[in-house]
This record gives structure tokens, C-alpha cells and sequence, in this order.
């Protein structure tokens, strides 16, 4: 699609697909209406584009392994009186074939052509590989 964006964001802190979910079921990392959301500092200036079919690719340990399509940006005043975005989230993860990033800070967008693909829905299921070895994998091309 060619009116669409992605994000791509690091998930500090998460060793594994399944400690994302964890964390994303807690009630400090959900909406009042019990959506998992990511807030940021930033509200993304193409914040159509995400709107339109977009998801957030998340970085586990140096590897894309899935991503949450965005539903909504929701303003969000932070304890400090601070506005910031809520990218609020489809609950669901979807699994996604294993590709190596470098560490960054924040956001990033991500072109829809440069998204990795989806996992068949058998393979999502398996067992994850370790995302160091995920990572190798990928970067000789055996993933």
C-alpha cells in the first residue's frame, strides 16, 4: 500500500515475543479502555500514513520478530505534566520473519517495501529461535 507507514520500535528491556505480551497485559501499559499502547515523546508527523494500515515492527534483542498494528494515537499528559503520544495497539502480535536492526534511540518509520514478512501461520507457533541466533540466521540468509 502506498499511502501506508510503519514504525519500528526497540523493546527495551524484553528478551522474548511472550515478554512483550506479558508486559502489554499489565494495566500501566494498557489504555482506560484495556488497549496495549506505547507512549512516546514524539507525535509522529506522518501520523495519517500510520493510521492508514500501519504497524509497529517491534526490535526484541537486535531482531525484528513481530509486530501490533496501530489502531489510534491517543494524546497523553505524562506525570510531569509533560504531553506526549500513546500509540495505542491491536493487542495482537503477530510474528514476523526474523530481521536483524542495529540499536537506535525512539522511532523509527519504516517503508512497508522494507517490512519483513509475516510468518505462515503454522510457524508462528513454533518455538522462537534465540533472537542472537535469529539474528545470524537472518543475516546469511537462512531466515
Amino acid at each position: 500500500m502506498a499511502n501506508m507507514l510503519h514504525l519500528q520500535k526497540l523493546s527495551v528491556g524484553t528478551e522474548s515475543v511472550e515478554d512483550l505480551a506479558a508486559w502489554q497485559a499489565t494495566r500501566r501499559a494498557q489504555t482506560p479502555d484495556g488497549l496495549p499502547r506505547h507512549v512516546t515523546r514524539m507525535w509522529p508527523k506522518k501520523a495519517e500514513l500510520l493510521l492508514s494500515g500501519g504497524s509497529i515492527y517491534w526490535v526484541i534483542r537486535g531482531v525484528i520478530l513481530c509486530r501490533q498494528p496501530i489502531l489510534r494515537l491517543d494524546p497523553y499528559e505524562g506525570a510531569d505534566g509533560i504531553a506526549r503520544c500513546a500509540i495505542v495497539l491491536d493487542p495482537g502480535l503477530t510474528r514476523v520473519a526474523a530481521t536483524p536492526r542495529r540499536a537506535f534511540q525512539g522511532w523509527r518509520y519504516l517503508d512497508p517495501a522494507d517490512a519483513p514478512r509475516d510468518l505462515a501461520p503454522g510457524r508462528a507457533e513454533e518455538d522462537t529461535l534465540p533472537p542472537k541466533l535469529a539474528a545470524e540466521l537472518a543475516e546469511i540468509g537462512l531466515l
